[in-house]
């Protein structure tokens, strides 16, 4: 039944981050916390690395079509890096009940922000599209830009999440990217925050292999076909159920880190 469950979810996780460029990733954790049994911190652990290589993977497969902006998504990353640090200082001070009910608060968050953009399509442009225009590149967007990747980094050490449900709409409302490149690009941003994150934890952390391993095969192998569902499947109907989905998992969640803390 476990080996089951590990490769079920790691299909559905990676499915979701081949589709959307994230939100699936916010998954890995409670999944491995109350399916596969895996403490907190464990499971912090766990996700970066299978969230990581999933993400890696599924960008080259986006990449392929041109639909990554390299340098973009490499200099996002590599903002948030030093925030990845200072989230997993956090981590290790945070009791894991609350750490689990910050993460539900999170995966809300997420939802409600999926919920509301889900009728956004496709931006106009197409990709390959003109440079953006000079006005667009001053002191404030690159502001919003570097602060968008501290967040994210921090989130990614702080909760081993990748942080592509903010990714996306930083890089389509800052950036004017078309849905599909902030998808392939956003992949490339949650690989880098996952392996810095992932590093920051190194000497310290415990990986459960026999876990790991099948769960990332699985993801892999379910990011390689989000692409294909995503072209059958309006983006507005994908992005409504999975954040029905993410609101379930937040109720759960939250309800069972509360019942471990006053119960």
């Amino acid at each position: 039944m476990i080996v089951a469950a590990t490769l079920g979810l790691g299909l559905l996780i990676g499915l979701s981050l081949g589709a959307l460029g994230g939100g699936g990733s916010v998954l890995t954790v409670p999944a491995l916390v109350y399916v596969i049994g895996q403490d907190a911190r464990a499971a912090t652990t766990s996700s970066l690395f299978i969230v990581g290589i999933t993400s890696a993977i599924a960008a080259l497969g986006h990449a392929r079509s041109g639909r990554v902006r390299w340098g973009v998504g490499v200099a996002f990353g590599i903002t948030g890096i030093a925030a990845g640090f200072a989230g997993t200082a956090v981590n290790r001070l945070v009791d894991p009940d609350v750490l689990l009910l910050g993460f539900a608060t999170v995966i809300v968050v997420a939802a409600v922000g999926m919920l509301a953009s889900s009728g956004d399509e496709t931006l106009p442009r197409e990709e390959g599209d003109a440079p953006q225009p000079a006005r667009r590149r001053t002191a404030g967007w690159i502001g919003r830009i570097a602060g968008a990747g501290l967040l994210v980094g921090f989130m990614t050490g702080l909760f081993g999440v990748g942080g592509g449900f903010v990714i996306v709409p930083a890089l389509t409302l800052a950036l004017g990217m078309s849905m599909p490149r902030a998808v392939g690009t956003s992949l490339v941003v949650i690989s880098i925050n996952s392996g810095g994150a992932l590093l920051a934890r190194a000497g310290t952390a415990q990986f459960d292999w026999a876990v790991i391993v099948p769960f990332t095969l699985a993801a892999v192998a379910g990011s390689l076909g989000g692409a294909r569902v995503a072209s059958r499947v309006s983006g507005t109907t994908l992005t409504r159920v999975f954040a029905v989905l993410l609101l379930a998992v937040a109720a759960y969640t939250a309800t069972s880190s509360l019942i471990s803390l006053f119960g």
